[in-house]
């Protein structure tokens, strides 16, 4: 993954909060919204906003979370005995939003995978399906990936629905006169939802139902990219989701004329595995 330090805290702060609701927002994905003491105080710069989230897993009675410097966290993350420790995942802020009272509200959208028997699998779904109110939980903050150069004549962005959360984001914080394509991939028609998109954006949906059902998620959207061609040199993209759409989106993206630097991806997993890859 490319990672701009500038946009990266330079002494990432730790917040505890605690679940206020968890929905199933879409058939493919799990809303948990969640407060805290000083929730209201996270710096919220919209884009693809992203955090560290610790949650509970699945096999323990209890969370357990200690104090973390933000600039060294890892070493004392894994310095917690194993089985104590609680699950670790990146995940970006779907929503924040400050209350009449004070306090600060986050939304954290999760992509929800089913076994044969419908049952929800991995910990991090796992976790969102079952939570419940005060369930307790931990966020360190990472700042933003996405960091298109003022120059840009365009902005590509393709995700599937790993990147949805991002994409949302980005799309409703990018300048009113933004020019470019938006390509997102989603399991279920039911899974669309509206883009607050500039004008000069153009967003295509893909459903992976109607297109290839079965098929390995960011297969669509990678094709869909792959018929996109940069107008010059000075656009931007954006390519994240699975490993495989995230790195052969951005060598078809250079080969079509946008240098290296110009293009931000990242992959969030992998399709073999289908477990997160580390960032």
């Amino acid at each position: 993954m490319a990672k701009t330090p500038r946009l990266l805290p330079q002494n990432p702060r730790l917040f505890r909060a605690r679940v206020l609701r968890s929905e199933r927002l879409t058939p493919s994905v799990q809303r948990v919204t969640v407060t805290g003491d000083d929730l209201h105080e996270f710096p919220f710069l919209g884009f693809d906003h992203w955090f560290r989230l610790f949650v509970q897993r699945p096999d323990q009675d209890r969370f357990h979370m200690p104090d973390l410097d933000g600039t060294k966290w890892w070493p004392t993350f894994l310095a917690i005995p194993e089985d104590v420790r609680p699950h670790c995942a990146n995940y970006t802020v779907a929503g924040y939003r400050h209350r009449s009272d004070g306090t600060a509200e986050l939304d954290v959208d999760f992509v929800v995978h089913t076994t044969a028997d419908g049952e929800p699998e991995g910990r991090a779904a796992i976790w969102a399906c079952a939570a419940r109110p005060g369930d307790e939980l931990a966020l360190l903050d990472q700042g933003c990936i996405f960091d298109a150069p003022t120059d840009a004549t365009e902005v590509i962005i393709a995700a599937e629905e790993t990147g949805l959360p991002a994409v949302v984001g980005i799309a409703a914080s990018l300048p009113r006169d933004t020019v470019g394509h938006i390509v997102q991939e989603v399991p279920t028609a039911a899974d669309v939802r509206r883009l607050d998109a500039p004008a000069g954006v153009r967003v295509t949906w893909l459903v992976r139902d109607e297109v290839d059902p079965g098929a390995v998620p960011g297969r669509a959207a990678l094709a869909t990219l792959q018929r996109i061609v940069p107008t010059d040199d000075r656009g931007y993209a954006f390519v994240v989701g699975e490993s495989g759409l995230a790195t052969e989106g951005r060598r078809h993206l250079h080969r079509a004329g946008l240098s290296k630097t110009r293009i931000t991806f990242s992959g969030f997993w992998k399709r073999e595995a289908r477990e997160p890859v580390p960032a």
